[in-house]
């Protein structure tokens, strides 16, 4: 995928993969505002197991950059008790397979604060979590549960799938008065870097973006699975005109977008490693017949992981949705 410029030739930038971008989003907000305070499992000394807090406990001290122990649901309970009284903590999920026991946390009291308080409190928390498939992890280190927190009112969902979006999505997500889960696929961690501005900024957290225009179809992705569709796009130019939406913000939705790129082609395709059942392929497709029931050419198409639980090593890559399976998908879609 082609690194798009976001900056000017005077703006000073830096050359960073995504989860450079991670740590450099957190040091700036850390910077500009004593009350973000960063937490979670080995993220202090260690610098995370994933190096995306490495320098920040050096630099901010033990009061800002906290070592926890190992219990997701007292991490997220206590985060969240930290926000209710005007802090702005980060606690970090090892692995989104891990969050499960801070579950009760997050949809029972974070998602709930303003509402449950009429508003006297509000919960400006982001929990981090990388998530997804493709690194050969053990079971538990490689799940794509987005939808379940999608469902849930009062929390949005964020998946970048750049370094220039990570660290601007992070900075609005820091800044919002309300719990964001922000998922970072680790598959892309390292895999190709961009020209990232050195200042803060930020990426509002509620808009799509068009990563590649076209007439044919719309394809709809997120995070990891936006480098494969992009591939699977370029593959196919000549044959197929595809549009690429990547659609950064999960919950809520960006329907506007969705909406406009489909009437456009009257074809869709929806691309995440999610299993099928319950994903959000589906809201996307249901969107679409709400909406845009009268410009509609073909069934949308989803291209997605499998209803098992994620595969261990010899069967990752099978299971994860790639450019030849997107390339596919799309021909079923056109060939209705």
């Amino acid at each position: 995928m082609a690194a798009e410029s976001h900056t000017d030739t005077d703006t000073e930038t830096d050359n960073l993969t995504l989860v450079q971008a991670v740590r450099d989003g957190l040091h700036s907000e850390m910077e500009r505002d004593e009350d973000v305070v960063v937490m979670g499992e080995d993220v202090g000394k260690n610098g995370g197991v994933f190096r995306a807090t490495e320098g920040l406990y050096e630099e901010f001290g033990d009061n800002r950059v906290i070592d926890t122990p190992l219990a997701e649901s007292g991490i997220i309970g206590t985060a969240i008790g930290m926000a209710a009284y005007g802090m702005r903590p980060v606690p970090e999920m090892q692995f989104l397979g891990f969050i499960y026991p801070g579950f009760d946390q997050i949809v029972s009291h974070a998602a709930r604060l303003r509402t449950r308080s009429r508003g006297r409190f509000t919960c400006p928390l982001v929990i981090r979590a990388p998530y997804g498939g493709g690194i050969r992890a053990p079971e538990h280190h490689s799940e794509s549960s987005e939808a379940m927190f999608a469902h849930q009112p009062g929390l949005k969902v964020v998946v970048p799938s750049t370094p220039y979006d990570t660290k601007g999505l992070l900075t609005s997500a820091i800044r919002s008065p309300d719990p964001v889960l922000f998922l970072e696929p680790k598959l892309i961690y390292r895999a190709f870097r961009e020209e990232v501005p050195a200042e803060s900024y930020e990426v509002p957290l509620d808009e799509a973006v068009v990563r590649r225009d076209g007439s044919d179809i719309s394809v709809f992705t997120w995070g990891a699975m936006t480098r494969p569709t992009i591939e699977a796009a370029e593959n196919l130019a000549g044959e197929i005109d595809v549009e690429v939406v990547d659609l950064r913000t999960l919950s809520p939705l960006d329907e506007d977008t969705i909406v406009e790129s489909f009437k456009k082609t009257g074809r869709a395709a929806v691309v995440h490693e999610a299993p099928q059942t319950g994903g959000l392929g589906a809201e996307i497709a249901a969107t679409i017949q709400e909406e845009a029931l009268l410009y509609q050419e073909a069934p949308v198409e989803r291209i997605t992981g499998f209803d098992t639980p994620f595969p261990l090593y010899a069967l990752e890559d099978y299971y994860l949705p790639e450019a030849e399976r997107i390339e596919s998908g799309i021909r079923d879609a056109m060939g209705f």
